[in-house]
């Protein structure tokens, strides 16, 4: 049975890695109701996760709830000051950044520019400045360029949601100030090592010769080599991690390891769209839902799958139908959507019987 499935999972990762989109390709696949494991392509070779950090710095800011150093409506203007938050979000000349609490940053509903995508008047974005040309930003870099761009709507504005960067740039501070030993301090005491997670390192300033040990990243048909940038993104990009850790650490994410399970049930009872209607990633508190509505799967409903995804192609979740958790990266910025037939082709084989068409 298990050598089938396995066969079945290696037909469709080949497939896939046959695409000319494809340079390379890193996949797990674990379920833990039947032991099952899988691996496929460079499995074991480090990839930049890219914005599956945020789950990382989620898991810090549930462990300062869990010990009384915050709440979730407790105003990121009380953890992290007030100059910090102002401007941040203005409207009708009304500055909102102050109200901004930590359930708005986690939900995506602060309404604060996202200084990583958000287009500027000129056009541009920040984000295709990097991929002309590398460099490195600090927070208040990043602060600037939020403060620069227009505000998406009113925090908590009802049915409002964004996904923006700028808001997990806030989280980081308010876990560095909390924990008053720098991020990189505080991943490594809380996250790393409690999970053993041995091939998972924060990609930093100090780490830059590392560069080439981790997997490259396309965007289109050009590799790109930005590692200053990376390095600037610590708390909602940096990390770099291989498909066996990542599962690891989802696993312990949904089970209670890193932060009390009760949590989670507040953290997946809504979900709001933060890029498009149209495209099928919804945002809960820290975790993305990636649920394909019945009309684009009309023979069969595809199951929801609950995680994180990165803009270098990677990808993390679990789907809770099969108890089944999903790990890797396309390492390809374009399309976006690349991963995610993947992903669906291979839940798709938990369960078959047939081999692939």
């Amino acid at each position: 049975m298990n050598a089938s499935l396995a066969a079945r999972l290696d037909r469709v990762a080949a497939r896939f890695a046959a695409k000319p989109a494809v340079h390379s390709l890193s996949l797990a696949a674990a379920q833990p109701s039947t032991g099952f494991t899988w691996e496929f392509g460079e499995a074991r070779r480090p990839y930049f996760i890219a914005s599956i950090t945020k789950l990382a710095t989620v898991a810090m800011v549930m462990q300062l709830r869990d010990e009384g150093a915050l709440t979730l409506d407790t105003r990121a203007a009380d953890l992290i000051g007030e100059d910090v938050m102002r401007g941040l979000n203005v409207r009708d000349g009304r500055d909102l950044g102050p109200a901004v609490t930590v359930r708005e940053l986690l939900t995506q509903t602060s309404g604060i520019p996202d200084y990583f995508e958000q287009r500027r008047p000129d056009g541009g974005t920040f984000l295709a400045d990097v991929l002309r040309e590398d460099g490195a930003w600090t927070f208040e870099d990043y602060l600037a360029m939020a403060r620069s761009l227009p505000s998406r709507f009113a925090p908590s504005a009802p049915g409002r949601a964004h996904y923006c960067d700028t808001n997990y740039q806030l989280l980081g501070r308010i876990v560095e100030t909390a924990t008053a030993g720098g991020f990189e301090r505080a991943l490594r005491r809380r996250v790393l090592e409690p999970l053993a997670l041995q091939d998972t390192w924060l990609f930093t300033p100090d780490t830059l010769d590392r560069y080439d040990e981790v997997a490259p990243v396309f965007h289109g048909r050009n590799a790109i080599r930005i590692p200053k940038a990376i390095a600037s993104f610590a708390p909602d990009g940096a990390l770099v991690s291989t498909a066996a850790d990542q599962i690891r650490l989802l696993r312990a994410f949904l089970g209670g390891e890193l932060f009390p399970a009760a949590y989670l049930a507040e953290m997946t009872a809504h979900w709001n769209p933060v890029f498009s209607r149209l495209e099928p990633i919804e945002y809960g508190m820290g975790v993305m839902r990636f649920a394909l509505p019945r009309w684009q799967s009309p023979l069969a409903p595809a199951p929801a799958m609950i995680g994180h995804s990165g803009a270098f192609g990677s990808v993390l979740y679990h789907v809770p139908d099969l108890d089944l958790y999903l790990a890797g990266t396309v390492n390809q910025m374009r399309p976006r959507s690349l991963p995610y037939p993947l992903l669906l082709r291979l839940a798709g084989q938990f369960g078959r019987r047939a081999p692939v068409a």
